[in-house]
C-alpha cells in the first residue's frame, strides 16, 4: 500500500478572504463549489494540477494565533528570487508579511513567509529541492 496526499481541508473564520488571498498570492483558482452543512465549501487548485493536490476550504473555523517561533507552514516554490520579492513585496503592502525575504543555506534556499487571512503562515521559495529550479539540486 502507498497512500498518496490528494488534499488539505482547512477550516477558515470567513471563507471569501482565504479564497481571494489564495487565488491572488498562490495562483490557485477555485475548480469546484458545494454546498455543506449549511455553508459553502470549496476546492481549490494550481491549474493544471486539479487531479494532483487540492485546498478544501470551510468557514467556521478559528483564527490560527501562531507563535513568533513557529514555523508551520504551506509551500509554494517559485520560479526565481525576484518571485519572491514581488509577493513579499504585496505582502508588505497588504500588512501580511511575516518573513522578510531572506537567504538560509541549503536545502531552505530563498523565501519569505506571509499571513493568510485565517492565520495559516505561508512560505513563497526559490532553490529548495522541491520545484522549479530543483533538477540541478541533489535530495539530501
Amino acid at each position: 500500500m502507498r497512500p498518496t496526499l490528494t488534499h488539505l481541508a482547512l477550516h477558515v473564520p470567513d471563507l471569501e478572504p482565504c479564497v481571494s488571498f489564495y487565488s491572488r498570492f498562490c495562483g490557485m483558482r477555485v475548480i469546484h463549489e458545494r454546498a455543506g452543512k449549511g455553508s459553502r465549501i470549496v476546492w481549490m487548485a494550481e491549474p493544471g494540477k486539479e487531479h494532483q493536490f487540492i485546498f478544501v476550504i470551510m468557514p467556521g473555523g478559528a483564527d490560527r494565533q501562531l507563535a513568533a517561533d513557529d514555523y508551520s507552514h504551506f509551500g509554494f516554490a517559485l520560479e526565481n528570487r525576484e518571485q519572491v520579492d514581488a509577493i513579499a513585496e504585496l505582502a508588505r503592502q497588504e500588512g501580511c508579511l511575516i518573513w522578510a525575504p531572506r537567504d538560509e543555506p541549503y536545502p531552505v534556499g530563498y523565501y519569505c513567509g506571509v499571513r493568510d487571512p485565517a492565520g495559516n503562515y505561508v512560505e513563497f521559495s526559490y532553490g529548495q529541492p522541491l520545484g522549479p529550479g530543483s533538477e540541478a539540486m541533489p535530495i539530501p
